[in-house]
Protein backbone atom coordinates (compact mmCIF):
# COMPACT_ATOMS: atom_id res chain seq x y z
CA UNK A 1 0.00 0.00 0.00
CA UNK A 2 1.21 3.44 -0.96
CA UNK A 3 1.64 6.38 1.39
CA UNK A 4 0.93 10.06 0.79
CA UNK A 5 -2.65 9.28 -0.13
CA UNK A 6 -5.39 11.83 0.35
CA UNK A 7 -8.90 10.81 1.42
CA UNK A 8 -9.88 10.81 -2.24
CA UNK A 9 -6.92 8.56 -3.10
CA UNK A 10 -7.99 6.05 -0.46
CA UNK A 11 -11.58 6.16 -1.71
CA UNK A 12 -10.48 5.59 -5.30
CA UNK A 13 -8.26 2.69 -4.26
CA UNK A 14 -11.17 0.99 -2.48
CA UNK A 15 -13.56 1.65 -5.38
CA UNK A 16 -11.15 0.25 -7.96
CA UNK A 17 -10.31 -2.81 -5.89
CA UNK A 18 -6.65 -1.88 -5.47
CA UNK A 19 -6.98 -2.40 -1.73
CA UNK A 20 -9.40 -4.19 0.59
CA UNK A 21 -10.54 -3.13 4.02
CA UNK A 22 -8.49 -5.85 5.73
CA UNK A 23 -5.32 -4.46 4.14
CA UNK A 24 -5.40 -1.87 6.91
CA UNK A 25 -4.23 -4.56 9.33
CA UNK A 26 -0.87 -5.05 7.63
CA UNK A 27 -0.61 -1.34 6.87
CA UNK A 28 -0.91 -0.34 10.51
CA UNK A 29 1.44 -3.14 11.61
CA UNK A 30 4.16 -1.63 9.41
CA UNK A 31 4.02 1.89 10.84
CA UNK A 32 7.23 3.03 12.56
CA UNK A 33 7.84 5.75 15.13
CA UNK A 34 11.31 7.14 14.49
CA UNK A 35 9.92 10.69 14.59
CA UNK A 36 8.22 10.19 18.00
CA UNK A 37 4.87 11.12 16.46
CA UNK A 38 2.97 8.26 18.09
CA UNK A 39 2.16 7.44 21.68
CA UNK A 40 0.00 4.40 20.93
CA UNK A 41 -0.31 2.68 17.56
CA UNK A 42 -3.41 0.51 17.17
CA UNK A 43 -3.00 -3.18 17.79
CA UNK A 44 -4.24 -5.91 15.47
CA UNK A 45 -7.23 -6.38 17.79
CA UNK A 46 -8.07 -2.66 17.95
CA UNK A 47 -8.14 -2.37 14.18
CA UNK A 48 -10.04 -5.64 13.76
CA UNK A 49 -12.82 -4.53 16.11
CA UNK A 50 -13.40 -1.42 14.06
CA UNK A 51 -13.30 -3.28 10.74
CA UNK A 52 -15.89 -5.80 11.91
CA UNK A 53 -18.34 -2.97 12.57
CA UNK A 54 -17.67 -1.44 9.16
CA UNK A 55 -17.98 -4.80 7.36
CA UNK A 56 -21.49 -5.19 8.77
CA UNK A 57 -22.63 -2.05 6.95
CA UNK A 58 -23.18 -0.93 3.38
CA UNK A 59 -20.04 0.91 2.17
CA UNK A 60 -22.23 3.32 0.20
CA UNK A 61 -23.67 4.56 3.50
CA UNK A 62 -20.20 5.38 4.86
CA UNK A 63 -18.67 8.57 3.39
CA UNK A 64 -15.31 7.81 5.07
CA UNK A 65 -15.35 4.06 4.44
CA UNK A 66 -12.03 2.55 5.52
CA UNK A 67 -10.21 5.89 5.80
CA UNK A 68 -7.47 5.66 8.46
CA UNK A 69 -6.96 8.59 10.80
CA UNK A 70 -5.12 9.43 14.00
CA UNK A 71 -6.13 11.26 17.14
CA UNK A 72 -4.21 13.56 19.43
CA UNK A 73 -3.79 11.80 22.75
CA UNK A 74 -5.86 14.18 24.81
CA UNK A 75 -9.03 13.05 22.99
CA UNK A 76 -10.75 9.84 24.08
CA UNK A 77 -11.01 6.83 21.79
CA UNK A 78 -12.72 3.78 23.24
CA UNK A 79 -10.24 0.94 23.85
CA UNK A 80 -7.20 3.26 23.69
CA UNK A 81 -5.37 4.85 26.60
CA UNK A 82 -5.56 8.59 27.08
CA UNK A 83 -2.26 10.02 28.33
CA UNK A 84 -2.21 13.75 27.45
CA UNK A 85 1.54 13.00 27.16
CA UNK A 86 1.93 11.98 30.79
CA UNK A 87 4.52 9.28 31.36
CA UNK A 88 1.80 6.85 32.45
CA UNK A 89 -1.70 6.65 30.96
CA UNK A 90 -4.30 8.67 32.81
CA UNK A 91 -6.97 6.08 32.03
CA UNK A 92 -8.22 3.57 29.46
CA UNK A 93 -11.06 5.27 27.58
CA UNK A 94 -14.28 3.27 27.48
CA UNK A 95 -16.27 5.77 25.41
CA UNK A 96 -15.45 7.61 22.22
CA UNK A 97 -15.32 11.38 22.24
CA UNK A 98 -18.35 12.83 20.47
CA UNK A 99 -16.45 13.68 17.28
CA UNK A 100 -14.68 10.29 17.24
CA UNK A 101 -18.04 8.53 17.39
CA UNK A 102 -19.26 10.56 14.42
CA UNK A 103 -16.15 9.80 12.38
CA UNK A 104 -16.37 6.08 13.16
CA UNK A 105 -20.05 6.06 12.21
CA UNK A 106 -18.97 7.44 8.83
CA UNK A 107 -16.59 4.50 8.36
CA UNK A 108 -13.27 6.06 9.40
CA UNK A 109 -10.76 3.90 11.31
CA UNK A 110 -8.64 5.11 14.24
CA UNK A 111 -5.14 3.71 13.83
CA UNK A 112 -3.47 5.37 16.80
CA UNK A 113 -3.01 8.18 19.32
CA UNK A 114 -0.45 10.88 18.63
CA UNK A 115 2.16 12.68 20.69
CA UNK A 116 1.69 16.23 21.97
CA UNK A 117 3.10 18.87 24.25
CA UNK A 118 2.02 17.61 27.65
CA UNK A 119 -1.59 18.59 28.45
CA UNK A 120 -1.53 20.68 25.26
CA UNK A 121 0.62 23.25 27.07
CA UNK A 122 3.08 24.39 24.42
CA UNK A 123 3.46 25.28 20.75
CA UNK A 124 6.74 23.51 20.04
CA UNK A 125 6.19 19.72 20.14
CA UNK A 126 9.14 19.05 22.47
CA UNK A 127 7.36 18.89 25.85
CA UNK A 128 6.63 15.18 26.07
CA UNK A 129 8.11 12.20 27.91
CA UNK A 130 7.56 10.26 24.68
CA UNK A 131 10.20 12.34 22.91
CA UNK A 132 10.30 15.54 20.88
CA UNK A 133 8.33 15.10 17.65
CA UNK A 134 10.68 15.92 14.81
CA UNK A 135 9.79 18.14 11.89
CA UNK A 136 8.70 16.23 8.79
CA UNK A 137 11.16 18.21 6.61
CA UNK A 138 14.22 18.32 8.88
CA UNK A 139 14.47 16.24 12.09
CA UNK A 140 16.71 18.84 13.73
CA UNK A 141 13.78 21.26 13.85
CA UNK A 142 10.63 21.41 15.91
CA UNK A 143 7.37 20.09 14.54
CA UNK A 144 5.33 22.73 16.28
CA UNK A 145 2.77 21.91 18.92
CA UNK A 146 0.92 21.08 20.82
CA UNK A 147 -0.68 18.85 18.15
CA UNK A 148 2.75 17.77 16.96
CA UNK A 149 2.27 14.09 16.17
CA UNK A 150 -1.00 14.58 14.31
CA UNK A 151 0.52 17.19 12.00
CA UNK A 152 3.65 15.22 11.20
CA UNK A 153 1.88 11.99 10.24
CA UNK A 154 -0.43 13.89 7.89
CA UNK A 155 2.53 15.71 6.35
CA UNK A 156 4.43 12.47 5.71
CA UNK A 157 1.33 10.75 4.36
CA UNK A 158 0.79 8.07 7.00
CA UNK A 159 -2.85 9.14 7.33
CA UNK A 160 -4.91 11.50 5.15
CA UNK A 161 -6.33 13.32 8.15
CA UNK A 162 -5.74 13.61 11.88
CA UNK A 163 -7.32 15.43 14.78
CA UNK A 164 -5.56 17.96 16.95
CA UNK A 165 -6.75 20.58 19.38
CA UNK A 166 -6.30 24.33 19.44
CA UNK A 167 -6.41 26.75 22.33
CA UNK A 168 -3.53 29.10 21.54
CA UNK A 169 -2.47 27.88 18.10
CA UNK A 170 -1.92 24.15 18.58
CA UNK A 171 -3.91 23.34 15.44
CA UNK A 172 -2.17 26.00 13.33
CA UNK A 173 1.54 26.22 14.24
CA UNK A 174 2.20 22.51 13.48
CA UNK A 175 0.35 22.90 10.18
CA UNK A 176 2.70 25.72 9.19
CA UNK A 177 5.85 23.87 10.23
CA UNK A 178 4.83 20.80 8.19
CA UNK A 179 3.26 22.33 5.05
CA UNK A 180 -0.31 21.17 5.61
CA UNK A 181 -3.77 22.60 6.29
CA UNK A 182 -4.97 23.25 9.83
CA UNK A 183 -8.67 24.02 10.24
CA UNK A 184 -9.31 25.88 13.52
CA UNK A 185 -13.11 26.04 13.79
CA UNK A 186 -15.33 28.52 15.54
CA UNK A 187 -15.60 27.58 19.21
CA UNK A 188 -18.52 25.27 19.87
CA UNK A 189 -19.02 24.14 16.25
CA UNK A 190 -17.26 20.81 16.93
CA UNK A 191 -18.09 19.20 20.28
CA UNK A 192 -15.32 18.88 22.86
CA UNK A 193 -17.03 16.09 24.83
CA UNK A 194 -14.29 13.55 25.49
CA UNK A 195 -11.45 16.08 25.31
CA UNK A 196 -9.15 16.67 28.27
CA UNK A 197 -9.36 20.46 28.51
CA UNK A 198 -6.48 22.88 28.45
CA UNK A 199 -8.59 26.04 28.78
CA UNK A 200 -12.11 24.75 28.48
CA UNK A 201 -13.59 28.15 27.66
CA UNK A 202 -11.37 28.42 24.59
CA UNK A 203 -10.52 24.87 23.46
CA UNK A 204 -11.51 23.55 20.04
CA UNK A 205 -10.78 20.29 18.24
CA UNK A 206 -8.89 20.96 15.01
CA UNK A 207 -8.38 19.07 11.76
CA UNK A 208 -5.17 18.45 9.78
CA UNK A 209 -5.22 17.48 6.10
CA UNK A 210 -3.12 17.97 2.99
CA UNK A 211 -5.88 19.88 1.17
CA UNK A 212 -8.55 22.24 2.42
CA UNK A 213 -11.34 20.35 0.60
CA UNK A 214 -10.74 17.31 2.76
CA UNK A 215 -10.53 19.31 5.98
CA UNK A 216 -13.96 20.66 5.16
CA UNK A 217 -15.24 17.17 4.27
CA UNK A 218 -14.12 15.84 7.66
CA UNK A 219 -15.61 18.86 9.45
CA UNK A 220 -18.98 18.14 7.86
CA UNK A 221 -18.94 14.71 9.48
CA UNK A 222 -17.77 16.00 12.87
CA UNK A 223 -19.94 19.11 13.21
CA UNK A 224 -23.15 19.32 15.17
CA UNK A 225 -24.66 20.56 18.40
CA UNK A 226 -23.91 18.33 21.39
CA UNK A 227 -26.27 18.74 24.32
CA UNK A 228 -23.69 17.08 26.61
CA UNK A 229 -21.10 19.76 25.88
CA UNK A 230 -21.88 22.88 27.89
CA UNK A 231 -19.97 24.99 25.39
CA UNK A 232 -21.41 23.50 22.21
CA UNK A 233 -23.25 25.99 19.99
CA UNK A 234 -25.79 25.50 17.24
CA UNK A 235 -24.71 27.03 13.94
CA UNK A 236 -26.74 30.26 13.46
CA UNK A 237 -26.71 29.98 9.63
CA UNK A 238 -26.26 33.71 9.31
CA UNK A 239 -22.66 33.96 8.05
CA UNK A 240 -21.66 34.36 4.40
CA UNK A 241 -20.30 31.23 2.73
CA UNK A 242 -17.56 33.04 0.80
CA UNK A 243 -15.53 36.23 0.89
CA UNK A 244 -17.36 39.13 -0.72
CA UNK A 245 -15.53 42.34 0.23
CA UNK A 246 -12.31 41.69 -1.66
CA UNK A 247 -10.32 43.10 1.29
CA UNK A 248 -7.71 41.37 3.45
CA UNK A 249 -6.06 42.96 6.49
CA UNK A 250 -2.47 42.37 7.59
CA UNK A 251 -0.61 43.63 10.70
CA UNK A 252 0.97 47.04 10.20
CA UNK A 253 4.08 45.86 12.05
CA UNK A 254 5.43 42.33 11.72
CA UNK A 255 7.94 40.54 13.95
CA UNK A 256 9.97 37.64 12.55
CA UNK A 257 12.65 37.52 15.28
CA UNK A 258 15.42 37.95 12.73
CA UNK A 259 14.19 35.18 10.40
CA UNK A 260 14.61 36.78 6.99
CA UNK A 261 13.32 33.69 5.19
CA UNK A 262 10.03 33.88 7.09
CA UNK A 263 9.81 37.56 6.23
CA UNK A 264 10.42 36.83 2.55
CA UNK A 265 7.83 34.05 2.63
CA UNK A 266 5.20 36.47 3.89
CA UNK A 267 6.03 38.82 1.03
CA UNK A 268 5.37 35.92 -1.36
CA UNK A 269 1.96 35.46 0.28
CA UNK A 270 1.18 39.15 -0.15
CA UNK A 271 2.06 38.93 -3.83
CA UNK A 272 -0.23 35.94 -4.26
CA UNK A 273 -3.10 37.70 -2.49
CA UNK A 274 -2.82 40.69 -4.77
CA UNK A 275 -2.61 38.43 -7.84
CA UNK A 276 -5.89 36.87 -6.70
CA UNK A 277 -7.47 40.33 -6.80
CA UNK A 278 -7.62 41.20 -3.10
CA UNK A 279 -6.90 44.64 -1.68
CA UNK A 280 -4.43 44.32 1.20
CA UNK A 281 -4.62 46.86 4.04
CA UNK A 282 -2.20 47.14 7.00
CA UNK A 283 -4.03 47.66 10.31
CA UNK A 284 -2.93 48.69 13.79
CA UNK A 285 -2.11 45.41 15.53
CA UNK A 286 -1.78 46.76 19.06
CA UNK A 287 -5.08 45.42 20.37
CA UNK A 288 -4.38 41.97 18.90
CA UNK A 289 -1.02 41.84 20.67
CA UNK A 290 -2.57 43.00 23.92
CA UNK A 291 -5.11 40.18 23.86
CA UNK A 292 -2.50 37.58 22.85
CA UNK A 293 -0.30 38.50 25.81
CA UNK A 294 -3.08 37.78 28.32
CA UNK A 295 -3.26 34.06 27.54
CA UNK A 296 -0.15 33.08 29.47
CA UNK A 297 0.55 36.31 31.36
CA UNK A 298 -2.77 36.67 33.15
CA UNK A 299 -5.14 34.57 35.22
CA UNK A 300 -6.21 32.51 32.18
CA UNK A 301 -3.40 30.15 33.14
CA UNK A 302 -5.63 29.17 36.08
CA UNK A 303 -7.83 27.25 33.66
CA UNK A 304 -4.87 25.10 32.70
CA UNK A 305 -3.98 24.51 36.35
CA UNK A 306 -7.57 23.54 37.17
CA UNK A 307 -7.75 21.01 34.31
CA UNK A 308 -4.45 19.35 35.20
CA UNK A 309 -5.07 19.34 38.95
CA UNK A 310 -8.23 17.27 38.39
CA UNK A 311 -6.16 14.44 36.91
CA UNK A 312 -2.64 14.31 38.35
CA UNK A 313 -0.43 15.64 41.09
CA UNK A 314 1.75 18.51 39.97
CA UNK A 315 4.87 16.55 40.88
CA UNK A 316 3.86 13.98 38.22
CA UNK A 317 4.07 16.39 35.27
CA UNK A 318 7.09 17.68 33.39
CA UNK A 319 8.96 20.51 35.07
CA UNK A 320 8.13 22.91 32.24
CA UNK A 321 4.42 22.08 32.54
CA UNK A 322 4.57 22.52 36.30
CA UNK A 323 6.37 25.84 35.91
CA UNK A 324 3.63 27.16 33.62
CA UNK A 325 0.59 26.07 35.63
CA UNK A 326 2.14 27.10 38.95
CA UNK A 327 1.71 30.70 37.84
CA UNK A 328 -1.97 30.21 38.65
CA UNK A 329 -1.12 30.31 42.33
CA UNK A 330 -0.41 34.02 41.94
CA UNK A 331 -3.94 34.93 40.88
CA UNK A 332 -7.21 35.40 42.76
CA UNK A 333 -10.86 35.13 41.76
CA UNK A 334 -10.87 38.91 41.44
CA UNK A 335 -7.98 38.66 38.99
CA UNK A 336 -9.95 36.10 36.97
CA UNK A 337 -12.96 38.39 36.66
CA UNK A 338 -10.72 41.30 35.73
CA UNK A 339 -9.10 39.18 33.01
CA UNK A 340 -12.48 38.25 31.57
CA UNK A 341 -13.62 41.85 31.44
CA UNK A 342 -10.37 42.82 29.71
CA UNK A 343 -10.76 39.93 27.26
CA UNK A 344 -14.30 41.00 26.38
CA UNK A 345 -13.26 44.60 25.78
CA UNK A 346 -10.28 43.69 23.61
CA UNK A 347 -12.31 41.06 21.74
CA UNK A 348 -15.01 43.61 20.91
CA UNK A 349 -12.38 45.99 19.52
CA UNK A 350 -10.83 43.23 17.40
CA UNK A 351 -14.16 42.15 15.96
CA UNK A 352 -14.99 45.76 15.11
CA UNK A 353 -11.72 46.10 13.20
CA UNK A 354 -12.14 42.80 11.33
CA UNK A 355 -15.76 43.47 10.37
CA UNK A 356 -14.50 45.68 7.53
CA UNK A 357 -12.46 42.86 5.96
CA UNK A 358 -12.99 39.37 4.60
CA UNK A 359 -10.14 38.15 6.79
CA UNK A 360 -6.85 38.95 8.47
CA UNK A 361 -3.72 37.28 7.06
CA UNK A 362 -0.80 36.64 9.40
CA UNK A 363 2.31 34.47 9.36
CA UNK A 364 1.14 31.34 11.16
CA UNK A 365 4.42 31.39 13.06
CA UNK A 366 6.99 34.17 12.83
CA UNK A 367 9.93 31.75 12.65
CA UNK A 368 10.98 28.14 13.31
CA UNK A 369 13.64 26.88 15.70
CA UNK A 370 15.79 23.81 16.13
CA UNK A 371 14.89 21.41 18.90
CA UNK A 372 18.16 22.26 20.64
CA UNK A 373 17.37 25.98 20.56
CA UNK A 374 13.96 25.40 22.13
CA UNK A 375 15.41 23.13 24.81
CA UNK A 376 17.96 25.82 25.67
CA UNK A 377 15.31 28.55 26.05
CA UNK A 378 11.92 26.82 26.25
CA UNK A 379 9.72 29.64 27.52
CA UNK A 380 10.90 32.43 25.24
CA UNK A 381 11.06 30.33 22.08
CA UNK A 382 7.61 28.89 22.77
CA UNK A 383 6.13 32.35 23.29
CA UNK A 384 7.45 33.40 19.89
CA UNK A 385 5.42 30.63 18.25
CA UNK A 386 2.19 32.17 19.55
CA UNK A 387 2.78 35.71 18.34
CA UNK A 388 0.03 35.45 15.70
CA UNK A 389 -2.11 32.70 17.20
CA UNK A 390 -2.76 33.35 20.89
CA UNK A 391 -5.51 35.95 20.47
CA UNK A 392 -7.77 34.02 18.07
CA UNK A 393 -9.80 31.85 20.42
CA UNK A 394 -9.89 34.54 23.09
CA UNK A 395 -11.57 36.78 20.50
CA UNK A 396 -13.95 34.01 19.36
CA UNK A 397 -12.71 33.98 15.75
CA UNK A 398 -12.44 31.29 13.09
CA UNK A 399 -9.10 30.49 11.42
CA UNK A 400 -7.54 28.43 8.66
CA UNK A 401 -3.80 27.72 8.48
CA UNK A 402 -2.63 27.19 4.90
CA UNK A 403 0.64 26.24 3.22
CA UNK A 404 2.58 29.04 1.57
CA UNK A 405 6.15 28.27 0.45
CA UNK A 406 9.10 25.99 1.10
CA UNK A 407 11.88 28.46 1.94
CA UNK A 408 15.47 28.24 0.78
CA UNK A 409 16.40 26.54 4.07
CA UNK A 410 14.15 23.64 3.06
CA UNK A 411 11.55 24.36 5.73
CA UNK A 412 7.93 25.34 5.09
CA UNK A 413 6.45 28.69 6.02
CA UNK A 414 2.68 28.97 6.27
CA UNK A 415 0.09 31.69 6.63
CA UNK A 416 -3.18 31.81 8.53
CA UNK A 417 -6.39 33.56 7.53
CA UNK A 418 -8.52 34.68 10.46
CA UNK A 419 -12.16 35.67 10.11
CA UNK A 420 -15.24 36.43 12.17
CA UNK A 421 -17.15 33.86 14.22
CA UNK A 422 -18.92 31.24 12.06
CA UNK A 423 -17.10 32.33 8.89
CA UNK A 424 -15.55 28.85 8.67
CA UNK A 425 -17.13 28.06 5.32
CA UNK A 426 -16.03 31.36 3.82
CA UNK A 427 -12.49 30.57 4.97
CA UNK A 428 -12.67 27.08 3.47
CA UNK A 429 -13.89 28.40 0.13
CA UNK A 430 -11.07 30.92 0.13
CA UNK A 431 -8.61 28.20 1.15
CA UNK A 432 -9.65 26.20 -1.91
CA UNK A 433 -8.98 29.23 -4.07
CA UNK A 434 -5.61 29.77 -2.35
CA UNK A 435 -4.40 26.18 -2.72
CA UNK A 436 -5.60 25.97 -6.32
CA UNK A 437 -3.30 28.92 -7.05
CA UNK A 438 -0.38 27.70 -4.92
CA UNK A 439 2.60 26.05 -6.61
CA UNK A 440 3.87 24.38 -3.43
CA UNK A 441 3.35 20.57 -3.16
CA UNK A 442 1.26 19.23 -0.28
CA UNK A 443 3.01 17.99 2.87
CA UNK A 444 6.28 16.23 2.12
CA UNK A 445 4.91 14.75 -1.10
CA UNK A 446 5.44 15.95 -4.63
CA UNK A 447 1.69 16.04 -5.24
CA UNK A 448 0.01 19.36 -5.90
CA UNK A 449 -3.47 20.33 -4.84
CA UNK A 450 -6.08 19.37 -7.42
CA UNK A 451 -9.38 21.24 -7.60
CA UNK A 452 -12.45 19.13 -8.21
CA UNK A 453 -13.11 19.18 -11.95
CA UNK A 454 -16.76 18.25 -11.38
CA UNK A 455 -17.19 21.67 -9.81
CA UNK A 456 -15.69 23.54 -12.75
CA UNK A 457 -18.84 25.57 -13.39
CA UNK A 458 -18.68 26.97 -9.88
CA UNK A 459 -16.22 29.78 -9.18
CA UNK A 460 -13.40 28.87 -6.82
CA UNK A 461 -14.78 31.33 -4.26
CA UNK A 462 -17.91 29.24 -3.68
CA UNK A 463 -16.89 25.66 -4.29
CA UNK A 464 -18.52 23.78 -1.43
CA UNK A 465 -22.08 22.62 -1.14
CA UNK A 466 -23.58 24.01 2.05
CA UNK A 467 -26.39 23.18 4.42
CA UNK A 468 -26.08 26.60 6.05
CA UNK A 469 -27.14 28.52 2.93
CA UNK A 470 -29.84 28.55 0.27
CA UNK A 471 -29.15 28.69 -3.47
CA UNK A 472 -31.28 31.44 -5.02
CA UNK A 473 -31.39 31.98 -8.78
CA UNK A 474 -32.06 35.63 -9.65
CA UNK A 475 -33.24 36.69 -13.06
CA UNK A 476 -34.00 40.42 -12.93
CA UNK A 477 -33.63 43.38 -10.57
CA UNK A 478 -31.53 41.34 -8.11
CA UNK A 479 -28.78 40.61 -10.64
CA UNK A 480 -25.31 42.07 -10.05
CA UNK A 481 -25.36 45.81 -10.75
CA UNK A 482 -29.16 45.96 -10.72
CA UNK A 483 -31.23 48.11 -8.32
CA UNK A 484 -32.22 45.39 -5.84
CA UNK A 485 -28.94 43.48 -5.67
CA UNK A 486 -28.24 45.11 -2.29
CA UNK A 487 -31.03 42.99 -0.79
CA UNK A 488 -28.78 39.98 -1.34
CA UNK A 489 -25.42 41.50 -0.40
CA UNK A 490 -26.78 43.15 2.75
CA UNK A 491 -27.82 39.66 3.93
CA UNK A 492 -24.37 38.16 3.37
CA UNK A 493 -25.28 36.72 -0.01
CA UNK A 494 -22.43 35.82 -2.37
CA UNK A 495 -22.49 35.13 -6.08
CA UNK A 496 -21.98 31.43 -6.71
CA UNK A 497 -22.26 31.16 -10.47
CA UNK A 498 -23.58 32.71 -13.65
CA UNK A 499 -25.56 30.20 -15.67
CA UNK A 500 -28.86 29.66 -17.48
CA UNK A 501 -32.19 28.05 -16.81
CA UNK A 502 -33.26 24.93 -18.63
CA UNK A 503 -34.49 25.70 -22.16
CA UNK A 504 -38.12 25.75 -21.01
CA UNK A 505 -38.75 29.31 -19.84
CA UNK A 506 -40.17 32.58 -21.09
CA UNK A 507 -39.23 36.01 -19.74
CA UNK A 508 -41.65 38.95 -19.55
CA UNK A 509 -41.20 42.59 -18.59
CA UNK A 510 -43.97 43.19 -16.05
CA UNK A 511 -46.18 46.23 -16.47
CA UNK A 512 -46.03 49.02 -13.90
CA UNK A 513 -43.29 47.65 -11.65
CA UNK A 514 -40.75 49.99 -10.04
CA UNK A 515 -37.92 49.30 -10.39
CA UNK A 516 -38.52 47.38 -13.59
CA UNK A 517 -38.86 43.66 -12.94
CA UNK A 518 -39.31 40.55 -15.06
CA UNK A 519 -41.60 37.58 -14.65
CA UNK A 520 -40.37 34.06 -15.40
CA UNK A 521 -42.81 31.48 -16.78
CA UNK A 522 -42.09 27.81 -17.43
CA UNK A 523 -43.20 27.00 -20.98
CA UNK A 524 -42.48 24.00 -23.20
CA UNK A 525 -41.77 26.32 -26.12
CA UNK A 526 -39.40 28.53 -24.14
CA UNK A 527 -35.64 28.90 -24.13
CA UNK A 528 -32.71 29.16 -21.71
CA UNK A 529 -32.68 32.42 -19.73
CA UNK A 530 -29.55 33.92 -18.14
CA UNK A 531 -29.56 33.81 -14.32
CA UNK A 532 -27.18 34.26 -11.42
CA UNK A 533 -27.16 31.79 -8.55
CA UNK A 534 -26.49 33.37 -5.16
CA UNK A 535 -25.77 31.67 -1.87
CA UNK A 536 -27.88 33.24 0.89
CA UNK A 537 -27.30 32.41 4.59
CA UNK A 538 -30.22 30.17 5.52
CA UNK A 539 -31.28 32.19 8.56
CA UNK A 540 -31.54 35.36 6.44
CA UNK A 541 -33.37 33.89 3.48
CA UNK A 542 -36.75 34.68 5.05
CA UNK A 543 -35.88 38.39 5.10
CA UNK A 544 -35.54 38.32 1.32
CA UNK A 545 -38.76 36.37 0.88
CA UNK A 546 -40.57 38.94 3.02
CA UNK A 547 -39.54 41.72 0.62
CA UNK A 548 -40.83 40.04 -2.54
CA UNK A 549 -43.83 42.06 -3.86
CA UNK A 550 -46.80 40.57 -5.67
CA UNK A 551 -47.24 39.23 -8.28
CA UNK A 552 -43.77 37.77 -7.67
CA UNK A 553 -42.99 34.95 -5.27
CA UNK A 554 -40.34 32.38 -4.44
CA UNK A 555 -40.56 28.98 -6.07
CA UNK A 556 -38.27 26.50 -7.82
CA UNK A 557 -36.56 26.85 -11.18
CA UNK A 558 -34.68 24.25 -13.20
CA UNK A 559 -31.16 25.17 -14.27
CA UNK A 560 -29.38 24.13 -17.45
CA UNK A 561 -27.53 21.33 -15.64
CA UNK A 562 -30.76 19.83 -14.32
CA UNK A 563 -30.56 21.20 -10.78
CA UNK A 564 -33.62 22.75 -9.18
CA UNK A 565 -33.01 25.81 -7.02
CA UNK A 566 -35.09 28.49 -5.35
CA UNK A 567 -35.87 31.43 -7.60
CA UNK A 568 -38.22 34.32 -8.27
CA UNK A 569 -41.35 33.23 -10.10
CA UNK A 570 -44.51 35.09 -11.11
CA UNK A 571 -48.22 34.48 -10.45
CA UNK A 572 -50.15 34.02 -13.69
CA UNK A 573 -52.19 37.20 -13.26
CA UNK A 574 -48.96 39.21 -13.23
CA UNK A 575 -48.36 38.53 -16.91
CA UNK A 576 -51.34 40.72 -17.93
CA UNK A 577 -50.15 43.64 -20.08
CA UNK A 578 -46.56 42.38 -19.81
CA UNK A 579 -44.07 42.36 -22.70
CA UNK A 580 -42.48 39.13 -23.90
CA UNK A 581 -38.72 39.69 -23.87
CA UNK A 582 -37.69 36.04 -24.05
CA UNK A 583 -35.77 36.56 -27.28
CA UNK A 584 -33.20 38.70 -25.45
CA UNK A 585 -32.12 35.62 -23.47
CA UNK A 586 -31.87 37.54 -20.19
CA UNK A 587 -32.96 40.62 -18.29
CA UNK A 588 -29.69 42.53 -18.59
CA UNK A 589 -29.73 42.21 -22.36
CA UNK A 590 -33.28 43.54 -22.40
CA UNK A 591 -32.44 46.49 -20.10
CA UNK A 592 -29.41 47.33 -22.24
CA UNK A 593 -31.63 47.38 -25.32
CA UNK A 594 -33.90 49.94 -23.68
CA UNK A 595 -31.05 52.33 -23.04
CA UNK A 596 -29.51 51.92 -26.51
CA UNK A 597 -30.17 54.79 -28.93
CA UNK A 598 -32.93 54.08 -31.43
CA UNK A 599 -31.92 54.52 -35.08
Amino acid sequence: MQMNWTIKDWQNAYAEGDIQLNDLLSYVAGIGNDNHAWIEIATFEQVTQQLEIINAQNPEDLPLYGIPFAVKDNIDVAGFHTTAACSAPLYLATTDAYVIAKLKSAGAVVIGKTNLDQFATGLVGTRSPYGAVTNSFNPDYISGGSSSGSAVIVANGTVPFALGTDTAGSGRVPAAHNNIVGLKPTKGWLSTTGLIPACRLHDVISIFTLGVDEAWQVAQVMKGYDAKDDYSRAHPNTAPVAFSLGKIAIPDTLEFYGDTQSEQAFEVALTQLEAMGYDVTPIDFTVFNQLAETLYNDSWVSERAFAIDQLVERDDVLSITRQIISQADNYSAIDAMSAEYARAALSRQIQHVLSEFDALMVPTAPTIYTIDAVNADPLTKNSHMGAYTNFVNLADLSALALPNVIADDGLPRGVTFIAMTWHDEALANFGHQWQATLKTPMGTSQHHYQSDKSQSLIPLSTKFDSDSSVELAVVGAHLSGMPLNYQLTDRGGVLSEKTQTAATYQLFALAGSTPAKPGLRRQSGGRAIAVEVWRIPKARFGEIVNEVPSPLGIGNVELADGRWVKSFICEEYGFADSTDVTHFGGWKAYIDSQSSPKI
